[in-house]
């Protein structure tokens, strides 16, 4: 190719918008699974992947391990237990026409930014206050709109934002102004003299460190206790790429969770991505440049529209909206013995197993219970799932299920 030829086709390639987006991948062996949902758009209460969604947007998760999934497509927040299977928890007025936030406090009552009845004869944006028992209460506050974004911390306190500016709401109900003023900008600074522009998602760690997505600077800032805003990842580029501190860029972040060890797990459309405490940023699982769906391990697992993330049972659960499922990310993952509790025995041979539609379960059998012999691997289409041994044989005959990764 001539020279003026390769000048032509960085000039195209450039024009084109093309950019180099890099990954770098967890090295905790996470793998994608499917938890609940068909892939079909539905309203079906059932249980794993029988259930069915429409656009599961955010996903929180109780005290108790029950997950409460923003349907946002049907309207309502769906409950999932943690056998997987789903129920409507509660119809939500105005959901539906728009929702950027949700989080759940140490009381179990969930915080979702939505869309309501101000007074008699006006709507807008607040927060809907939903009680553990299913009541509703639509609480407006100055500025809060499609953009805003919600998270509690370990104290119970409140924590969204309006405009350029983040509120906190006490464990006692005081409303305050936590940090930015009105002005745009990405100043660090304390409290009401840093500036942001257009912060939408929150989260916030163990020791009440509040993290910002501040989308208009396209950063991640960190606001400390004392209200110190910190810019710690980001570079303002409009790209994706894996890296430590500001060497990272992103594209965008839907949803923020913090773990026991200090890392902000991130839901951010086709991947999933985490921050540790020292800023080093990898991806879980997904892909940078690709949107479709696929379970396995993190570099082989897609997403479509990841928009909501939560930990619950040591793993990572995810809002796949687009896919209309809600998928889970173990770590480590093991074959799991089933316990005596979810199997029972019958006079004929075989056993009925208690687990997770959609998931592999191995069934041995042993007549020692030293020795075991895998008579068969089979999809758990309905629970309870009753398996029968087509070879019988005499003597003793002991059984176990084991739940396959």
């Amino acid at each position: 190719m001539k020279p003026a030829n390769l000048i032509l086709l960085a000039a195209i390639v450039a024009l084109a918008g093309w950019r180099a987006d890099a990954q770098t991948y967890d090295t905790n062996n996470d793998v994608v699974q499917i938890f609940a949902g068909s892939g079909a758009v539905g309203a079906l209460n059932a249980q794993g992947t029988l259930a069915s969604f429409s656009s599961p947007q955010f996903v929180v998760a109780d005290t108790f391990s029950n997950l409460y999934v923003c349907d946002s497509g049907n309207g309502v927040v769906r409950k999932i237990t943690p056998n997987g299977t789903a129920s409507t928890f509660v119809t939500v007025p105005g959901s539906g026409n728009g929702e950027s936030g949700m989080a759940i406090d140490g009381n179990n009552t969930i915080w979702m930014i939505g869309f309501g009845q101000i007074s008699q004869n006006s709507f807008g944006y607040g927060i809907n206050e939903i009680g553990s028992n299913g009541s509703i209460t639509f609480l407006t506050y100055s500025g809060v709109n499609l953009n805003s974004g919600i998270c509690t911390d370990s104290g119970n306190n409140i924590y969204f934002t309006a405009g350029n500016q983040i509120y906190r709401i006490s464990s006692q109900g005081v409303l305050t102004l936590f940090a930015g003023s009105t002005s745009s900008g990405s100043q660090d600074a304390n409290g009401i003299y840093s500036t942001f522009s257009t912060p939408k998602t929150l989260g916030a760690d163990q020791a009440g460190n509040i993290y910002v997505w501040d989308s208009g600077n396209l950063k991640i800032r960190r606001i400390d206790q004392n209200q110190n805003v910190t810019t710690i990842a980001g570079n303002g580029s409009n790209t994706s790429v894996d890296g430590v501190g500001i060497n990272t860029s992103f594209s965008s972040i839907y949803s923020m969770c913090g773990d026991n060890q200090g890392n902000i797990i991130m839901a951010c459309g086709s991947s999933i991505r985490k921050m540790s405490a020292t800023t080093n940023v990898v991806t879980m699982a997904g892909s940078f440049s690709q949107s479709s769906y696929a379970n396995g391990a993190g570099a082989l697992a897609r997403f479509s529209g990841a928009s909501g993330v939560c930990l619950s049972q040591g793993m990572v659960f995810i809002a796949d909206a687009n896919n209309e499922r809600v998928r889970q990310i173990s770590f480590n993952p093991q074959p799991q013995l089933v316990t005596p509790a979810n199997l029972a025995l019958h006079t004929y041979a075989g056993l009925t197993i208690n687990g997770l539609v959609g998931r592999t379960y191995q069934v041995q059998s042993s007549p020692d219970l030293s020795t075991w012999t895998t008579r068969a691997t089979l999809l758990l289409t309905s629970s309870p799932y009753l398996w029968i041994d087509q070879n019988p044989i005499a003597g003793n005959k002991f059984y176990q299920a084991i739940l396959l990764p």
